[in-house]
């Protein structure tokens, strides 16, 4: 468990790095040519690279840091029950999306994301659904523990909440990634939520909701419980998302994509930092709910 351990903090070091290098790159760098156009060949060489593989990176270590997270944590049986339905669903909703615009509505993803399945969805695009998914539902499922539910309604809660987290992540992302001057998808259509269709919420949440239901299903009755120090790395994952979309959205889009970012921060940010306030200390945690004994099993 040690080597996990170390393993996750270096992939999450890794995450938060990229994908603040990625920032900078897309928001200081790029719109300024002539800072490009003064470095070295060896510099614009590797300042090339960085751009064509900076949007998979990031998803990437964001990945591993949740699996890494998640095994140590949870176990591997439970990392791998949530890991397979999340990836295999959103990104055969990805591909029916990209085909026939259906549930996102009619999109299709441009290059800077890494190799296309069946030339339609970047491979890094189901794994961010992984550790995003995860990620929202550790925080809400923990956070639930304590509330006042029966405990056969807080799985149900969970997904529930979790989804709303997931939603409101894509609040910020969609109109960073689709509609700044450095977009990695566009819609062909124009929709009514500053430029996103309705349906495109619509089938985040179906997806979401989808692929953590069959996971719980899957899973059976033991809880995806933890404490509020083992959230510490889902916490970090989520607000490091978070920052990326909406550094974009506020700094390079017009003043009235405010709105859906404090909106995101209103139904996301604060839930899942309130969340993490109501799961439990660690020395709180009895034996049966700490999942990491199924590993030993």
């Amino acid at each position: 468990m040690k080597l996990l351990s170390i393993a996750e903090r270096c992939f999450l070091i890794a995450h938060v790095v990229s994908t603040l290098f990625g920032l900078a790159g897309l928001l200081l760098v790029l719109p300024h040519p002539e800072f490009i156009a003064g470095l070295s060949p060896f510099g614009q060489a590797a300042f090339g690279w960085s751009m064509t593989t900076g949007g998979a990176a990031y998803i990437i270590f964001g990945a591993l840091a949740v699996s890494c997270h998640a095994w140590r944590t949870l176990g591997v049986r439970s990392w791998l029950t949530f890991l397979f339905p999340a990836v295999f669903l959103s990104l055969g909703s990805e591909l029916l999306g990209t085909s026939t615009g259906f549930p996102f509505g009619d999109y299709q993803y441009l290059s800077g994301l890494g190799y296309k399945i069946a030339g339609l969805v970047p491979f890094t695009i189901p794994l961010s659904w992984f550790y995003m998914g995860l990620t929202c539902y550790l925080l809400a499922r923990s956070g639930l523990e304590s509330a006042s539910l029966k405990a056969s309604l807080r799985p149900i809660a969970a997904i529930a909440l979790a989804t709303l987290l997931l939603v409101s992540w894509d609040l910020v992302l969609d109109p960073a990634m689709s509609q700044s001057p450095f977009p990695f998808w566009q819609f062909q259509e124009v929709g009514a939520f500053f430029g996103m269709p309705y349906r495109n919420l619509s089938g985040w949440m179906a997806t979401g909701a989808l692929f953590m239901t069959v996971a719980w299903g899957l899973r059976g009755a033991k809880a995806l419980v933890l404490g509020r120090s083992q959230l510490i790395t889902p916490l970090i994952v989520y607000l490091t998302n978070f920052v990326f979309g909406a550094a974009i959205t506020v700094t390079v889009l017009d003043p009235r994509f405010l709105f859906p970012t404090l909106l995101s921060v209103v139904i996301g940010v604060v839930p899942a930092f309130w969340l993490w306030s109501r799961s439990r200390r660690d020395e709180e945690m009895s034996p049966p709910s700490v999942a990491v004994v199924e590993s030993r099993s």
